[in-house]
C-alpha cells in the first residue's frame, strides 16, 4: 500500500532542472490539487490590485460580466500545459490561445512578468501557511524552472531565474504599484460574488467573509475593504490548517486532478476544444511565437 510520503520520494529522484515538468505536474495534480487550485485563484486575484491590470481587466468587462467563462477558460489553459506538456499540440494550442487573448490590448512586459511571478510564488506561501506539507527543494527549483518556460513561450522578457529573483520581483512590484483604481474594485467585487456563488446562497456572506479573512492588509487597502476582526480570520485560517492535518493522515491520490475535474469549472459540461478557449480579440501588436497546430476536443471529465 502506498505511504503518504511515497511521492516526495519520487520526486526527490528526479531532476528538478531537467524533469521539471514531470514534477511540476506530480507537485500540482498529485499532491496538493486542492490546495495549488486556491492559491493560484489568489495569485490571479493579487494582480487585479495593480491598477494598471485590474482596471484593463474592467475594461474589458470579461470578469464583470462573464466571470465564470473568464474563470473556467484560465483555468483549463493553463492546466492544459501542465497535463499535455509543452510540446504538445494541446499544449502549444492553449499557449497560443493565452498569447492571442493578452496581444488584443496593450500589457506592459512588467505587468506580464509580475503575473508569471504570482504564480511561484503565491502557492509557495499559501502551502508554507495551510498545506499539508511544505514543498521541497526540488519542487520549488521545478516551479521555477516551469514558470521560466513558460514565461519563455508568452514572450516575456527578463523572467527571473531563481525562487528568490522571482519572490523579490513581486514583493518590490507590489510595493511599488498596489493601489486604489474604481475599476479594479469592480472586478475584485465581481470575483468574490464568482467565488460565493458556488455555495449554497445561504452560505454566501461567509464565503465572502472567509475570501477577506485570507487577504493580506496590502490587498485590503488596495480595494478599500474594512479589515476583518481577529476572530474571522483566526476561524478562517484555522480551519485550512485543521483541513491540513486532515489530508495529512490519508493516503496519497491515486489519480490525477486535473482543473477539468474541478466543480468549480462549470462552463463545459459535455467538453471544450482548447482552440476554442478564451477571448478573441482584433490580432494584437505582438505576434505569438508558438505556431500553429490542430488540437483535438477535451473531454469535460
Amino acid at each position: 500500500m502506498a505511504k503518504r510520503y511515497d511521492r516526495l520520494k519520487e520526486i526527490q529522484r528526479l531532476d528538478p532542472e531537467r524533469d521539471f515538468l514531470e514534477i511540476y505536474r506530480l507537485t500540482v495534480a498529485y499532491e496538493f490539487p486542492w490546495d495549488v487550485t486556491r492559491a493560484l485563484e489568489l495569485a490571479l486575484y493579487r494582480t487585479y490590485a495593480v491598477p494598471s491590470i485590474g482596471r484593463l481587466l474592467d475594461r474589458t468587462g470579461e470578469l464583470t460580466e462573464r466571470p465564470q467563462k473568464r474563470y473556467d477558460d484560465t483555468a483549463l489553459l493553463l492546466d492544459a500545459v501542465v497535463e499535455h506538456g509543452f510540446e504538445s499540440e494541446e499544449g502549444r494550442t492553449a499557449v497560443r490561445r493565452i498569447n492571442q487573448m493578452h496581444g488584443g490590448y496593450e500589457i506592459s512586459n512588467d505587468d506580464m512578468r509580475y503575473v508569471l511571478c504570482t504564480f511561484v510564488v503565491t502557492p509557495k506561501r499559501w502551502l508554507d501557511e495551510f498545506g499539508w506539507r511544505r514543498l521541497s527543494d526540488h519542487e520549488l527549483r521545478a516551479s521555477t524552472a516551469y514558470h521560466r518556460v513558460l514565461g519563455a513561450r508568452m514572450g516575456i522578457k527578463e523572467v527571473p531565474q531563481t525562487y528568490e529573483d522571482f519572490e523579490r520581483t513581486l514583493d518590490a512590484y507590489e510595493d511599488e504599484h498596489f493601489g486604489w483604481d474604481e475599476g479594479a474594485r469592480r472586478v475584485s467585487d465581481a470575483t468574490l460574488a464568482l467565488m460565493a456563488s458556488w455555495y449554497p446562497a445561504p452560505l454566501a456572506p461567509v464565503v465572502r467573509g472567509a475570501s477577506l479573512a485570507l487577504l493580506d492588509d496590502s490587498l485590503l487597502r488596495a480595494f478599500r475593504y474594512r479589515r476583518p476582526g481577529p476572530v474571522a480570520r483566526g476561524l478562517t485560517r484555522g480551519a485550512l490548517r485543521l483541513r491540513a492535518r486532515a489530508v495529512r493522515l490519508l493516503p496519497p491520490r491515486r489519480s490525477a486532478h486535473f482543473a477539468r475535474r474541478n466543480p468549480m469549472v462549470k462552463g463545459y459540461p459535455d467538453g471544450y476544444e482548447i482552440a476554442s478557449l478564451g477571448t478573441f480579440p482584433t490580432p494584437g501588436v505582438r505576434g505569438c511565437p508558438v505556431p500553429r497546430r490542430d488540437t483535438p476536443r477535451t473531454p469535460a471529465e
